[in-house]
């Protein structure tokens, strides 16, 4: 059965550093209250939560077997209660207030997946978990919460984008701040290819990719994107040979997208970003601060369904797993707050 642990206000209250004279994020953080009957229901608890003001949904994903599917590291699994923590522990001040978010809880596999696991148990077990990220995130937009999801591998933008599709009931367009284009074949699935996936499934109609790294993709992966009409901006050209400035890519990047008139999946794979603590950490990355901007200016010129932080691990920092918890909730910390921000600038 689909797994779901929800959060409810202990669990964020022992998150909190409280402090007299000061009011932190997650004092005014949402739960929900379960009140279904029916399994894996949440959709009167959402509809609840968004009578009562909130706009975002923050979700966790805690899996690896995405990445692992995909012959990659592990460690993708503990990037939500880091990330949470950090930004719970925010002031909540005329900037921004706790009681817009909504925190929902963690999504996990409902199978333990062994360390040595063979490649095809590995791929079985990313296509169960899709089913799981399409059943909560389905209701998720039904309720008119916009999720924000950390955590897991990006083999979590096929659920995404395919409940998107369900609930929409239009495909949508799609931007990802990744020096992998994720579009690999579809071969069973992985972290490799959402969105080769969700492109044969109709669920994705156009996809840019900033920041794609020009020898980190095959030719195979490359020819498969020219033919399904993606576009792409490379890591060299912006940030190595400075052929188009990031603001000028941006720029482009959002008329494409707006063009569309579709809902946009904002996607964004801390890969990409450099020192962060990722299955695939990169030392020659984009600075954190050019991945806020990115974040901020989708989401504020945009019609944003979702913000999707993926790959954060932890576990795989070079100075152990408690200076990973520091760095990755920081880094996501200041992502969410980036998107938030450009969704008020956006609705206001």
């Amino acid at each position: 059965m689909p797994m779901l642990t929800l959060f409810n206000k202990a669990d964020i209250a022992s998150l909190v550093n409280q402090r007299d004279g000061e009011t932190k994020l997650g004092e005014q953080f949402l739960t929900l209250e379960n009140t279904s009957k029916k399994p894996n229901d949440i959709s009167i608890g959402l509809e609840h939560a968004a009578a009562q003001g909130a706009k975002f949904a923050i979700v966790g994903i805690s899996e690896d077997i995405g990445p692992r599917a995909n012959l990659g590291r592990g460690g993708s699994d503990d990037a939500f209660t880091a990330s949470v923590s950090q930004f719970a522990n925010l002031q909540s001040n005329r900037f921004c207030q706790g009681g817009q978010c909504l925190v929902v809880g963690i999504i996990s596999p409902d199978n333990l997946i062994a360390d040595n696991a063979d490649t095809e148990s590995l791929r079985h077990a990313t296509a169960e978990l899709d089913r799981q990220v399409m059943t909560y995130m389905g209701q998720i937009f039904a309720a008119g919460l916009e999720p924000i999801v950390i955590g897991g591998g990006h083999n979590n933008a096929f659920g995404l984008l395919t409940a998107a599709k369900q609930t929409f009931n239009q495909p949508l367009a799609a931007v990802n701040l990744d020096p992998h284009s994720d579009f690999r074949p579809r071969e069973g699935r992985h972290s490799g290819n959402g969105f080769s996936y969700a492109a044969a499934n109709g669920a994705l109609d156009h996809y840019h990719i900033l920041g794609l790294h020009e020898l980190k993709n095959s030719e195979a992966t490359l020819e498969q994107l020219s033919l399904f009409g993606a576009s792409w901006h490379s890591f060299q050209q912006i940030w190595v040979r400075r052929e188009i400035s990031l603001d000028s890519a941006l720029s482009q990047i959002c008329k494409e997208l707006n063009n569309t008139n579709l809902p946009v999946g904002l996607e964004l794979d801390v890969d990409a970003i450099a020192k962060m603590p990722s299955s695939a950490s990169t030392f020659a990355g984009v600075p954190l601060l050019d991945a806020c901007h990115y974040v901020y200016r989708v989401a504020k010129q945009c019609d944003c369904a979702y913000l999707h932080l993926a790959e954060a691990a932890p576990s795989c920092h070079e100075a152990g797993i408690s200076a990973g918890y520091r760095d990755v909730g920081q880094g996501i910390s200041e992502l969410i707050y980036s998107y938030i921000q450009g969704r008020k600038a956006k609705l206001s």
